[in-house]
């Protein structure tokens, strides 16, 4: 394995008795980068991470996390490892500060308390509080804490945002972004595009247990599809742009308007509108999401 990748798999597969769960799962994860790890529930997101830390055996396939297999070695695999489950359970007597000291035992006291008391004021956690007495955010908030307080080489997040409010979220976003700037590799999984689209460096979209695309965030967004809104001097009949090449009628209204997908290159479509009375020309790149949901427009298997 080599020694630039903070996590390399090859045909990870791991089954639920008869039910298969990931078929074949291949990743490279550069040191130092931010990686964003999209799919629906029931994709395989959670069991990849769960494999990547050996809290689940895999069946078949390689693993290397920080240059360690986790089947061989879990203990030194988690000593580098800053942890988010999608679903963290704590004990509910227990106050977040107690918390945050048996973590910081566990972890043979890496952690600094000023670190542990500035993310609690900027994610705005009471840390005197018992468990049982907060919020699903600000519990998820402990998570988040407890993740990047000892400062590790590799933070693994399952949905670190969720359950945040727009304010909270942006700010676990800065601390992954300021993680990273101190050389820390981050492997997160999300449902919300906005956020990998903003922070990630390449992203990996898993579709039933598949692998079906690993590329940088920008190249994926900038790939040769674009979206056009036409506005015209005087109702038209736009019917015939349907029959251009690359080009998808994706609305009209009226024939004052109408807005277009175009898959390739534009040319086609700015000679067919030669003929029309163009008032305004408008084109748009997808979002991570619309691109997102293009792998999963015909289905879910």
């Amino acid at each position: 394995m080599s020694e630039t990748f903070a996590i390399k798999t090859e045909g990870l597969i791991k089954s639920y008795g008869s039910f298969q769960a990931l078929y074949g799962v291949d990743l490279e994860v550069q040191k130092g980068e931010i990686f964003g790890f999209l799919g629906p529930n029931g994709a395989g997101k959670t069991t990849t991470i769960r494999c990547l830390l050996d809290t689940i055996h895999r069946n078949g396939g390689s693993v290397s996390v920080m240059g360690i297999d986790p089947l061989k070695d879990p203990v030194a695999v988690r000593a580098l490892v800053g942890y988010l489950p999608g679903e963290l359970s704590m004990e509910a007597n227990q106050t977040g500060e107690k918390l945050f000291r048996y973590f910081n035992q566990l972890r043979g006291g890496k952690a600094e308390w000023d670190y542990i008391r500035e993310m609690a004021k900027r994610l705005d956690l009471d840390i005197k509080r018992p468990v049982k007495t907060l919020s699903h955010g600000n519990k998820q908030k402990i998570g988040v804490i407890q993740a990047f307080m000892h400062r590790p080489e590799l933070l693994i997040l399952d949905e670190p945002t969720s359950g945040l409010d727009p304010l909270m979220q942006q700010e676990v976003l800065r601390l992954v972004e300021e993680a990273q700037s101190d050389g820390a590799t981050i492997f997160f999984s999300s449902h919300i595009m906005g956020e990998i689209q903003a922070v990630a460096d390449k992203v990996g979209i898993i579709r039933a247990g598949r692998i079906i695309e690993v590329a940088e965030t920008s190249s994926l967004i900038g790939r040769s599809l674009n979206r056009a809104t036409v506005r015209f001097k005087q109702s038209v009949d736009v019917a015939s742009l349907a029959n251009v090449q690359g080009v998808t009628v994706l609305g009209h209204d009226d024939g004052t308007s109408v807005t277009v997908q175009v898959e390739g290159e534009m040319d086609g479509l700015i000679k067919a509108l030669a003929g029309f009375p163009v008032l305004d020309f408008e084109t748009q790149r997808p979002s991570l999401e619309e691109i997102f949901l293009a792998y999963y427009k015909d289905g879910t298997d």
